[in-house]
């Protein structure tokens, strides 16, 4: 080892999913909603001209802040089926936070920003952080970049988060809800008993795949201050190219974001991203439009896969974390590849032998259908 090189801090980097250099694929691997961004989206790209690329953007990102701070407070249309909810409980998939203000709302390149400056924020404590072993794999990256201790709780045999494990003493709390990549749902009842175990820690719910099924739990913001609602624009809203995310909590927690982001980097949100996203946050009609055709074929693929010999637990988020009684994950994996289908495998302990499938098009479904059912040992 050369001298320098003592000093350099050295991570195992999180690994994206893969992009496809290749055309004419079925991309069902990262997760990206298969629906173009709403039509205000492309008005608002034509209107963009390149004199607003001279100046620097607004560093408070207002004019985006403003309009994700009156989207969460506007009511889904709709039945509670439509909705994508469990039940039909007429609140389910309805925003609960009736007086939330702009000052409520931190902005980020993409939900990883947000909860990068969240990790670099708050878990400062000696006393490890806790989030599930099967969850998404960025958060042990951060803690280890960060040198913030950390310890993962085991889902339970059915990959789910087992509330009681996170009762004992921490540094901080964070889990997804839907979890990924299992999909699986925690009610708001078990997210308030995690909350209310630890009110002297920061606790992190990542709503990443929240729109898909289930309830925010932002509401929860009027009863807890030291709840952080972390939610995104690349899935339900079909901008995962604009990188655009944003936090949820008391204005004293954003006071606290917003402190740190300014002392590392004031512009992280650029004017492109601003305009487009303040256009996708005021157009619920195409948001719901596109999110039920989602949630329709996600039950659709549920019903075709378990008659292929699938397994798998049941899922709240724009993908499916299955399992075949015959043929190992990681052989399907690269037939699937070879045929231009692409889906997500991670080979580590526990699911090893689990894909996880994006939801695609209602056309991009049939194609994974069409293969599997000729595929050798598939029955």
């Amino acid at each position: 080892m050369k001298k320098w090189e003592e000093n350099i801090r050295k991570v195992t980097p999180y690994v994206p999913g893969e992009q496809p250099k290749r055309r004419d694929v079925v991309k069902l691997n990262t997760n990206e909603n298969p629906y173009p961004p709403s039509p205000r989206v492309a008005k608002a790209l034509r209107q963009i001209s390149t004199e607003s690329m001279r100046k620097y953007p607004d560093p408070e990102a207002r004019m985006l802040v403003e309009a994700i701070a009156e989207m969460e407070t506007s009511p889904r249309s709709g039945s509670a089926a439509e909705r994508g909810c469990l039940s039909e409980d007429a609140a389910c998939g309805t925003a609960a936070m009736e007086n939330l203000t702009p000052e409520q709302i931190f902005v980020g390149v993409g939900s990883d920003d947000v909860l990068a400056m969240i990790f670099l924020t708050f878990f400062n404590s000696e006393k490890p952080v806790l989030f599930p072993d099967i969850t998404y794999s960025f958060y042990d990256v951060w803690a280890d970049m960060l040198r913030i201790p950390y310890e993962r709780q085991p889902l339970n045999e059915a990959f789910e988060i087992v509330g009681r494990d996170y009762y004992k003493e921490n540094g901080g709390v964070i889990f997804p809800n839907p979890n990924a990549p299992t999909g699986a749902l925690l009610g708001l009842d078990v997210i308030e008993d995690i909350i209310r175990h630890n009110q002297d820690v920061i606790v992190v719910v990542d709503e990443a795949y929240i729109d898909f099924g289930g309830v925010s739990c932002v509401g929860l913001l009027e009863k807890y201050d030291n709840l952080i609602v972390v939610k995104t624009f690349s899935k339900s809203r079909s901008m995962a190219g604009m990188r655009i995310g944003y936090a949820v909590a008391g204005k004293e927690l954003i006071g606290y974001l917003n402190d740190v982001k300014y002392s590392f980097n004031s512009y992280t949100m650029n004017q492109t991203a601003i305009l487009l996203g303040t256009a996708a946050a005021r157009d619920n009609e195409y948001f719901e439009e596109t999110r039920r055709k989602i949630i329709a074929t996600r039950e659709k693929a549920k019903l075709e896969l378990a008659k292929l010999g699938f397994s798998f637990q049941d899922s709240q988020a724009n993908f499916l974390f299955v399992t075949h009684k015959s043929v190992p994950a990681a052989e399907l994996f690269a037939a699937l590849k070879e045929e231009g289908i692409y889906v997500r495998y991670f080979d580590r302990p526990r699911i090893d032998n689990y894909l996880r499938i994006t939801i695609g098009t209602d056309e991009e479904m049939e194609r994974l259908y069409a293969f599997l059912r000729t595929y050798p040992g598939i029955r």
